[in-house]
């Protein structure tokens, strides 16, 4: 190509001299700045540093942030001056009270106040976990051998520890609460200033299956049944919710923990946003970032365990046959959990053998 202008040539011709190393040597090389390939060349060079610069960066914060989330674990290590306790009652739980205790401790509660419903002759507490009690991070208080505790049990704990304490948690031994990672414990959630103006917060349960297993295993519950129950075994049933209150309140009536409470205002779910609970069942559902596990049953052993012992509140045949529906409907129905519940608990079960030869 020829160029008769000066300023054409120039343009286009104008060299510098870039200086690389070649076998130990420095080389000294002359290129055209301006010529349109060395532009195009040097664009194109750049476009594809920048595109690997954008996807290592892209791929460090997302591994970084997997990485956070499976190694969670809760500490109690905060500056808050936020105090929690629990107020919870217990019967025939010696398998599974440390994994509760640890799980909160973990998690930063203050203190746990435990009412014993053993029977008069049953398990102790004190059995295995001494150590917790004489390091008086659980008080235990003894309501041994009394049937219907649930309600007296709860009125009487919030009326006694409500002035020393900014919320109070009622979760049984079943029930283990679960934050999004963002919080390292409980006071790191209940310092969030969505919460300035709440007096109860409602955290959902999350139910747990049994896993298919027949017997009790000597590991932790956590480990043994990692299924949840799926949406479509609920049968159309939402969600149920459980409160945690705020202290320093007056005049309250715990009826029951799953419910919503008459004549307190500012009611919350777990992202600060105020709703109306009325019954048992949320309806702004939240499985995701804050919720309680729920492991309801455990095993087929384990649970007819708990249907035999009764509730809290109720000891009925039809409370307890209450509780069999609801392990058989969010449950996989085998006959040989049917035959099992039937000779442990004397119970007609006919009517969900038919429902299998059907």
């Amino acid at each position: 190509m020829l160029y008769s202008s000066n300023k054409i040539r120039s343009k286009y011709f104008r060299r510098k001299y870039i200086k690389f190393k070649k076998k130990n040597k420095f080389i000294y090389k002359s290129i055209n700045i301006y010529n349109p390939e060395f532009i195009r060349y040097i664009n194109c060079f750049f476009h594809i540093k920048l595109y690997f610069l954008f996807l290592l960066v892209f791929l460090y914060f997302s591994l970084k942030k997997k990485r956070k989330i499976s190694n969670f674990i809760p500490n109690n290590k905060t500056q808050s001056k936020t105090k929690i306790c629990i107020c919870t009652f217990a019967k025939q739980e010696n398998l599974y009270i440390r994994e509760y205790l640890e799980h909160y401790k973990n998690y930063g509660v203050n203190k746990i106040y435990l009412y014993d419903n053993n029977d008069i002759d049953g398990e102790k507490f004190e059995d295995v976990i001494d150590d917790y009690i004489k390091s008086g991070f659980v008080e235990l208080s003894n309501w041994r051998g009394k049937t219907g505790i649930q309600h007296p049990v709860l009125n009487e704990c919030y009326k006694i520890h409500k002035d020393n304490y900014d919320w109070i948690m009622f979760s049984e031994i079943d029930e283990f609460i679960h934050l999004y990672n963002n919080y390292s414990s409980v006071q790191s959630f209940f310092d969030e200033p969505k919460f300035n103006n709440c007096s109860i917060v409602y955290l959902n349960l999350v139910c747990h299956t049994d896993n298919e297993q027949l017997h009790y295993e000597n590991k932790p519950v956590k480990e043994r049944f990692p299924n949840t129950v799926p949406t479509s075994m609920l049968g159309g049933r939402r969600l149920e919710i459980k409160f945690i209150l705020r202290g320093h309140l007056n005049n309250i009536v715990i009826n029951c923990p799953h419910r919503g409470m008459i004549g307190i205002k500012n009611n919350c779910n777990g992202f600060g946003h105020f709703n109306k609970y009325k019954s048992i069942f949320t309806t702004e559902p939240d499985t995701t970032y804050y919720y309680y596990d729920h492991y309801y049953g455990k095993s087929t052993e384990e649970f007819i365990k708990k249907v035999k012992k009764g509730g809290g509140a109720y000891t009925s045949v039809g409370f307890k046959m209450g509780r069999i529906e609801k392990y058989f409907r969010e449950n996989k129905l085998t006959m040989e959990k049917i035959l099992l519940m039937e000779k442990e608990t004397g119970f007609d079960l006919s009517s969900y053998k038919s429902k299998i030869k059907a």
